[in-house]
């Protein structure tokens, strides 16, 4: 027999869905109205507070964000957002707990063996790269990182980055080596050195800078991410940790964008 209070959590529950369905159409239909960023790099934080909270261990609050990007990709490439870039694993996450690190890596080569079958992956025709200090990887990550960025060479639709073992002040430490190297070696001259010529060293190779970070775990600062790339993106951060990220949240960042004036400093 169903208690009232049963009964009265059923009813509630069942209108907050048909509310948040309701709300999250108009949104949907709000943002698709205004100027949609070409490019969204993404700082997936608040995995490992989110599985405390949860009474979970902090393995499983990395599984649960790894789900979660999946589907968020998929929100981005149905809005039509060309560009993401995901900040997955910093330099300076190696060097935490010797499990946890391991944990991590698992994940990393288990996302990239789905995409050599995901269809999605396919069917948006998406361009996968990895950016960072590869070499502070495993041979089998990297060697796994290569047939995926071999596999999907010839797309151009959409492009993901993935930002493993990176950091922003070394990406710019190691453009500037390759610019030195370029220089010594008589391939450039020290006066052809600009901003443009600059980013051509930097491993996004003078792609399209990130229109909008978005960050979640109420964190508010970049940690790194995109240094040079992000001087006029447009910053979002959110309370929500990655694993509870909604759609409704990612509209939200996006509306947040469309309502801004971007000046590139002029």
């Amino acid at each position: 027999m169903v208690s009232l209070r049963g009964l009265r959590n059923s009813i509630i529950s069942h209108v907050m869905k048909h509310v948040y369905s309701y709300y999250e159409r108009k949104l949907l239909s709000e943002v698709k109205r205004g100027r949609m960023p070409e490019h969204v790099g993404l700082i997936l934080d608040g995995n490992r507070r989110w599985a405390m909270e949860a009474g979970l261990t902090s393995e499983k609050g990395h599984e649960y964000g790894f789900e979660k990007l999946k589907e968020v990709l998929n929100w981005c490439w149905e809005l039509g957002i060309h560009v993401v870039t995901i900040y997955a694993l910093s330099t300076e996450n190696l060097q935490r707990d010797k499990r946890e690190v391991e944990n991590l890596l698992r994940l990393a080569k288990k996302g990239f063996s789905e995409v050599l079958n995901s269809p999605e992956i396919h069917r948006y025709k998406v361009r996968i790269k990895a950016i960072g200090r590869l070499d502070l990887l495993d041979e089998d990550l990297r060697q796994l990182i290569m047939q995926v960025e071999k596999a999907t060479e010839r797309y151009n639709d959409n492009k993901i980055y993935v930002a493993i073992a990176y950091g922003g002040r070394v990406e710019i430490v190691d453009a500037t080596k390759r610019i030195i190297k370029s220089v010594l070696s008589g391939e450039l001259r020290m006066e052809d050195i600009d901003e443009r010529t600059f980013a051509k060293y930097l491993y996004t190779n003078g792609d399209k800078d990130p229109d909008l970070i978005i960050r979640t775990s109420g964190e508010e600062r970049l940690s790194g991410f995109l240094l040079w790339q992000s001087a006029y993106s447009e910053f979002y951060f959110m309370d929500v940790y990655w694993p509870a990220l909604r759609k409704i949240d990612l509209l939200r960042a996006i509306r947040t964008y469309q309502n801004r004036t971007r000046r590139f400093g002029r």
